[in-house]
């Protein structure tokens, strides 16, 4: 089965990009902050959702489809570059806000919520990329089944995924009303943000590694 390193590689992995700016965090905390904790954490249901979806496929071979045609696990990558590079200009353009102070949003219905966090998380490139192209390096076909590694330490980022966002999404309030009383900590911390969004458009668009892929 699968090794203690292997684990603890993947949780690490797991906690640098959960701490890391990204769609997930955005949508979570907005919405937390605008509409409270409980459509927080619905939505967090959503993006649990999608990891359970990005796993499923992970077990299935999805990185062998990507191997096979570099030309969609490109598109992919593009396309999250793309999604980040958006983020990142809503939140350092003029006028752009930071998820601790977003505007005020409709409350949504609990379905919309879940669907929302869902697709947020879906279209989340630096998941995606975990899945793909992360994930098979931590699989040691000389353990044993390749699915049942890829399954244990797929749980095992969704844990420390879940974990600290269901953190975040309790903490978001408090974080707000930290920021609101401070606006230049505000704006220091919309400009780290939509910095390290573009560093990650960036880096995900100027990388040219190919999906790895563990063969039994």
């Amino acid at each position: 089965m699968v090794g203690t390193g292997a684990l603890v590689g993947i949780g690490l992995v797991a906690l640098g990009l959960v701490l890391t700016p990204g769609p997930n965090m955005v949508y979570l905390v907005s919405r937390s902050v605008t509409q409270g904790r409980r459509a927080g954490l619905i939505s967090l249901l959503g993006v649990a959702a999608g990891f359970a979806v990005y796993l499923t496929a992970a077990v299935a071979g999805l990185a062998t489809i990507f191997v096979l045609v570099p030309a969609l696990y490109t598109a992919v990558k593009l396309a999250g570059a793309a999604y980040l590079f958006w983020l990142a200009w809503r939140t350092l353009r003029p006028g752009g806000r930071s998820p601790f102070n977003p505007a005020p949003l409709p409350p949504d219905r609990p379905r919309r919520l879940f669907t929302m966090g869902l697709v947020t998380n879906l279209l989340n490139p630096k998941i995606a990329i975990l899945y793909v192209s992360l994930l098979p390096q931590f699989v040691d076909p000389q353990r044993g089944h390749v699915a049942a590694q890829s399954l244990l330490l797929g749980l095992t980022q969704i844990t420390v995924a879940l974990t600290v966002n269901a953190l975040i999404v309790l903490g978001a309030g408090t974080l707000a009303g930290f920021f609101a009383r401070r606006p230049l900590w505000l704006r220091v911390q919309r400009w780290v943000m939509g910095t390290v969004l573009g560093g990650l458009a960036v880096r995900i668009a100027a990388d040219r590694s190919r999906a790895a892929v563990a063969t039994p």
